[in-house]
Order: structure tokens, then sequence, then C-alpha cells
């Protein structure tokens, strides 16, 4: 390709990122157009570290890997169809590496450069529709992540120079993996989207041991096999032919016997425990605009025209998606008007549990200390503390009602990460429409019927955590009820990636799932993943079914995330070990 096309194309492509900043600032819903922004600033910068490289065909060459591996680890994400590709996405990243590791003098410059170059493609391509909620989430959700992702990439290849291949390639494994587990237990900046294991929840078939592992079974099956296919290839012996067959046995061998365990798994699996009647709600309000111009009365009544069409006396369950309601004062949620509405439709239905999101608050007295997180309203006599919730609440035909507080809140959107440290990054935050924060409470409640059944109350972001999710069921769960509006993204891949993801929740705990949107999909899943009357994104739906509620635990419930807590003291060995050589070698 001739050097001179590459300007005009990064000219068009900074061009259309303007384009689409404008249009952003013109329009009330955003849709695919951060895609065009972040990607059209990237590949400008891309196009153009291109054009000074075109007479150097080694830089070329790297510079077409790194790249290369960007667009095949997104293409092998959800909602892609194409998870095969996770298999083989690393390998042109890993030749790059391998190349840089054999050039003489310092190269981790180099070797962080070209690591930013595929991750930061890849979460642009995948997780650009975060912008769509607030843009500070997208800016957080696509550069500082990138920047974490290199930290493990870097420590491999300083690992792989100091200590070599063997240890060097067992050390991507446990970096990427150790890297994962803190990602996913962090407070400040988790942002654990990306998880690798996460990329095959497009088929419930493929990743049912993840019972026995969780998604970190997932990292290492697909690292892992990059890592020996990428040897097989460009190994010393990669060139030997007499041994073909032999040669391929192991990366075949760990590409099928997985999978075959897994469809066996799924063939052979039959749901436990007592069936419950659930009828899941979605109302289908924009959340950005009109769900806070159409009074709560009118919405309310809406939610239960809709309940009415599928609830009978027989129904044990209503599920209504994430904050539904406003302004629910919890220390004197009686005196609610909704509250006293939705109590008189379930004395219409004895049976019935209603577990509903709901944006809730708490009044703190005089004599009560604030939390990090509490907020101050000035009055004519006096100042209001209070604390702001995204919340869920179960209410039933008695004066009793459980509270539950959402504790994996969204960095940018629901916190300021580092906020409590540094006043320069809350003005940041500020600027760019970052949140004040909200409360959140530390263990896992479980709401408790007068029937003696436990459901989880996960809300929206929380499905992501896995380890986390074990919490709800060890406390009793029985089932789980996922409440989530994922209208903010509009209508992009998020809110598929998020249905997809609940299903490794399923699978992680054998536990049937009931999942309520605002709008996006809601939805049944059943303890093997798979998904059932799915909804389609912008339509007023209700949907009913017969769930099981079981009491069992996994491998996966009692023990959590344990390959990620051995990578981790792994990873503290092989750093020692990099450290120590590299002493030897200066003395």
């Amino acid at each position: 390709m001739s050097k001179k096309i590459f300007l005009p194309l990064a000219l068009v492509s900074f061009l259309l990122a303007v384009f689409s900043a404008w249009q952003m600032t013109a329009l009330p819903l955003w849709g695919h157009r951060p895609l065009l922004l972040f990607g059209g600033l990237w590949a400008s910068v891309l196009l153009v570290w291109r054009h000074r490289i075109h007479d150097r065909p080694e830089e070329v060459r790297l510079w077409n890997g790194a790249v290369l591996s960007g667009i095949l680890l997104s293409f092998g994400f959800p909602p892609s169809p194409l998870f095969i590709l996770l298999f083989v996405a690393w390998i042109p990243l890993l030749i790059v590496e391998e190349d840089i590791v054999k050039q003489e003098g310092k190269t981790l410059g180099k070797a962080f450069r070209y690591g930013f170059t595929t991750f930061l493609t890849w979460n642009i391509l995948t997780t650009y529709w975060v912008t769509n909620t607030l843009f500070f989430a997208g800016v957080l959700a696509l550069l500082p992540n990138t920047l974490l992702m290199c930290i493990p990439w870097v420590l491999f290849h300083l690992t792989h120079k100091k200590v070599g291949k063997k240890w060097g390639y067992i050390s991507l494994l446990t970096y990427w993996m150790a890297f994962e587990y803190i990602h996913l237990n962090w407070e400040q900046m988790s942002w654990p989207w990306l998880t690798l294991g996460n990329g095959l929840a497009t088929y419930p078939a493929i990743f049912q041991w993840y019972e026995y592992t969780g998604v970190f079974g997932g990292t290492l099956w697909i690292l892992g096999l990059n890592v020996l296919i990428f040897r097989r290839i460009y190994g010393e012996n990669a060139l030997e032919t007499e041994r073909l067959v032999y040669k391929w046995s192991v990366p075949t061998l760990a590409f099928l016997l997985p999978l075959a365990f897994s469809i066996a798994l799924y063939l052979m699996h039959e749901e436990q425990g007592e069936l419950q009647e659930v009828v899941v709600v979605q109302p289908n309000y924009e959340p950005h605009f009109q769900k806070f111009e159409i009074p709560e009365a009118e919405q309310l009544n809406h939610f239960l025209f809709l309940a009415r069409e599928q609830v009978t006396q027989e129904t044990d369950y209503l599920v209504f998606p994430e904050t539904s309601f406003e302004r629910i004062w919890i220390d004197r949620i009686e005196e609610s008007e909704t509250i006293q509405k939705l109590k008189t439709f379930l004395a219409e239905f004895p049976n019935l549990t209603l577990v509903s999101g709901v944006a809730s608050y708490k009044r703190y007295r005089d004599e009560e200390p604030s939390q990090p997180f509490t907020r101050t309203s000035e009055r004519r006599n006096s100042t209001l503390r209070y604390d702001s919730y995204n919340a869920a609440i179960q209410l039933e035909d008695s004066t009793e009602f459980q509270h539950y507080i959402k504790s994996k809140l969204v960095p940018g959107a629901e916190f300021t990460p580092f906020g409590d440290y540094t006043t320069a990054f809350k003005e940041l935050a500020d600027k760019l429409g970052g949140s004040r924060g909200l409360g959140k409470q530390k263990e896992r409640s479980v709401f408790k019927s007068k029937k003696g059944s436990g459901v989880a109350p996960v809300i929206c972001y929380e499905s992501i955590f896995g380890e986390y999710t074990t919490g709800y069921i060890k406390n009793g769960a029985e089932a789980i009820f996922i409440v989530t509006n994922d209208g903010w993204w509009d209508d992009t891949p998020g809110y598929k990636q998020h249905l997809y993801y609940a299903s490794l929740r399923a699978v992680e705990n054998r536990r049937s799932i009931a999942r309520s949107a605002n709008t996006g999909i809601s939805a049944f899943i059943n303890q093997r993943g798979d998904v059932s009357q799915a909804t389609n994104y912008e339509e007023d739906a209700v949907i009913k079914a017969f769930i099981p509620f079981d009491d069992g635990q996994t491998v996966y419930t009692r023990y959590g995330d344990l390959l990620g807590r051995l990578a981790g003291l792994i990873s503290i060995l092989l750093l020692l070990t990099m450290l120590s050589k590299s002493r030897i070698k200066k003395e």
C-alpha cells in the first residue's frame, strides 16, 4: 500500500471523529456515535504512526500484529458469535513481543507501546457504548482500563526477557489472571467487563464447567491455548514437519477436552428445585429523559397495568426493574404514595411477593455520624444530611418490607474513583458529568418471602461479578433476580453483552434467573445458562415462567475465584524470581 494514502485516511478519520463529537453535543441520545468519536481519533493516530514507519518493514510488521490482535479480541467478544477467534486473538501480539524481546537494548517502552495499541483497540471496539451513560464513565472505561491492562503485559515482557521463555509464558497466564482478579475486587477503578472468560458467554454449552472454576477457567483456557498455538507456530521447532501430528496433539486436546466436558455437562444437567411462578415486567421508559419527565403516578399505573396481564392468584413473584420508583425514604417508607398504592395492589394477591429496584434515601439525625458518601442539603433553618442509594425492596401483603443497597457501583457513573483521596479528580469528574457518589452496604442481603423462599436481589452492574454473586447464594438465595436499566446505553451492543454475562452467573451457581430490564432485554435464564422469553429493545413487555428455586451449592459457590487467587500467589513468586535474577546479573 502506498505511503501517500495514510495521511489522507488519518484526516478523514479525524474529521469523522469531529463530526461525531459535534453531533453528540446536539443530540439527546448518542447511539453508536461514541464509537465514531473514539474510533476515529484512535484510527487517525494509528494511521499517522503507520505513515511514519512505512519505510521500516520490521516496525510495520509489529504495528500490523498489534492492531490485528485488538480487532480479533473485539470480534470474539459477545454479542459476536465468533468466540473461536479468542483462541487465536493473542497470537499476533505474542509474535510482536517475541520479536521485541530479541532486540538489543531497552525494549520495555516498545513492548508497552504495542500492548497499549492492542488493548485500546479492543476496549474501544467492545465497550465504546459506556459513553452513552455518562461521558466521564466512557472515558474511564477506555483509557485507564487500557493502561491497567498494560501492567500484566509489561511484567510478562520483563519476565520473558530476564527469566526465559518457559517461565515467561507461564507468567503471562498468571499475571493476566491476577490482574483480572484484582480488577474484580478492588474498589476504585473496577471495570472487569473484558475479563477474558466473559468472552464465551454467547454459548452456554461451552462453559458449563464454570460451576467449578468460574470465569477464570475460561481465561486460562483462552490464554493458554493462544500460547500453545503460538509456540507451535513460532517456537524453535516450528518448522519441523516429521512429527506434525504429535506437535499439534497437545493444543488440539487442550481445546477439545474442555469443550467435550462442557457439552456433556450441558446435556446431562437436570433442573433442580421447587417450581415457583414468576412474572417479569419491562415498562420501557427511556432513562435519560422520558423516565424523569413522566409523573411517577402515571408510570406506576403503567407498571400495574402490565403486571395484571400475567399475575394471577397463584403467582409467587412479581419483578420490576432497577430504579423503577424514585424518592423512597426508607426511614419513613409508609408515607410514600407509591408504596401505599403497591400495597393496595398486593392486597389483591395475598400469595404475591414484589421485588423492585428503587432510588431510595436515608435521613441522618443530628447525633448520627455521616458516611463518606453522605450528602447535605441546606434548608431555611437546618441542614439535611442524607444518603442516596440505588437499591431494591421486597414488598408483600404485610407491614414489613426488605431493603438491599447496591454495593458494586459503576466508576464514574455512580461514584468518583479516588474522590476520597484527591479533590482534583473529583473536580475533573464534575466537569465531565461524573456522579456525586451513592451509598452501599457490606453484606449481600437475601430477600426472604413469607413462604420461606430466598432470592438474590442483584442490581445491574453487580451481575458482572462472579464471586460477589456467590455471597447471595451462601446467604440462602435459591434464585437470582437481576433488576437492571440497560436503556442508559441506547441501542448498542452493551445491553446484549449484559444479558449474556448473566448466563455466566446462572451456570457458576446453578441458579435460575429472572431478569427485569427497564428496557434492554428482560428474560428468564435456566440453570444451564439458556435464555428464554427474551424481550426486544424498546418494547413494553411482561413475561411469565415457572422457575426452580434450589438450595444446592456448586464448587464455585463454595470456593469462588480460587484460580484467580492462585494466579496471584504464583505471580508474586515469579516477580521475586525475576527481581532476584536481575540483581544477580547486575552484580
